[in-house]
């Protein structure tokens, strides 16, 4: 099963120019605890998915919301040349299918 089939969910966005963030968030208790329970999101795969080192990686979970926020930095500060997503908003497609 992938992340996409059971996060209400999946999004990204800036927390400032020089950080993004990428919101995961669930229906269910259920869903909420098999993927944090199973460790399927840890600060590896997200170093890996987004080439960025693991010690820059910062995973919050939440439990009253069933959500989990992520905070990695940005290669390119929001707004500099060579920035292709200046809000951050299409970076959490690449959680889509994550195994779960």
């Amino acid at each position: 099963m992938y992340l996409q089939d059971i996060a209400r969910v999946i999004r990204s966005k800036n927390a400032g120019p020089r950080c993004t963030t990428l919101d995961i968030m669930f229906n269910s208790d259920a869903d909420y605890d098999r993927v944090v329970q199973s460790k399927a999101i840890d600060a590896a795969l997200i170093a890996e998915l987004y080439s960025t080192p693991i010690a820059d990686v910062k995973i919050i979970e939440y439990p009253v919301s069933r959500a989990l926020k992520i905070a990695i930095p940005r290669k390119v500060t929001a707004g500099d040349p060579g920035d292709r997503d200046v809000y951050g908003a299409q970076q959490h497609a690449r959680l889509f299918k994550v195994q779960v």
